[in-house]
């Protein structure tokens, strides 16, 4: 379990990277946001702090749930786990239906890596 966990915390971290970059005007757009602007718009900018926020709170659970830390209680941390998991799950098909070629080649893998990650930990912590 420690791996999954792990990898779902370096996948979280490599994501928070990309949204940091992508709100600070890094020409990254083609991997998020439906990949249609090189560089972000503000609102989308603002998305993407918001997005680094979500997945602080993502890495919280993961910690919490791998037993690493004590921060997220029951029943809580089980409900939130498997609300993380349906949202990554959600994300990896819409990353996979997007009109970017770059999210579906990249961001669809990381996401469906990251749900597994996170699929295993809630069920095996």
């Amino acid at each position: 379990m420690p791996a999954f966990a792990i990898t779902g915390l370096i996948l979280l971290a490599v994501l928070a990277a990309l949204q940091i970059a992508l709100a600070a005007g890094a020409p990254l757009g083609r991997f998020a946001w439906g990949g249609r602007h090189d560089v972000l718009p503000r609102n989308l900018r603002i998305g993407s702090v918001a997005a680094v926020l979500i997945y602080a709170v993502f890495a919280l659970f993961l910690l919490s749930k791998a037993g690493l830390v004590s921060i997220v209680g029951e029943p809580l941390l089980t409900i939130g786990m498997w609300v993380i998991v349906a949202y990554l799950a959600l994300n990896s098909v819409l990353n996979l239906l997007s009109g970017s070629k770059f999210e579906r080649s990249v961001m669809t893998p990381v996401a469906l890596v990251m749900g597994v990650a996170f699929l295993v930990v809630t069920l095996t912590a």
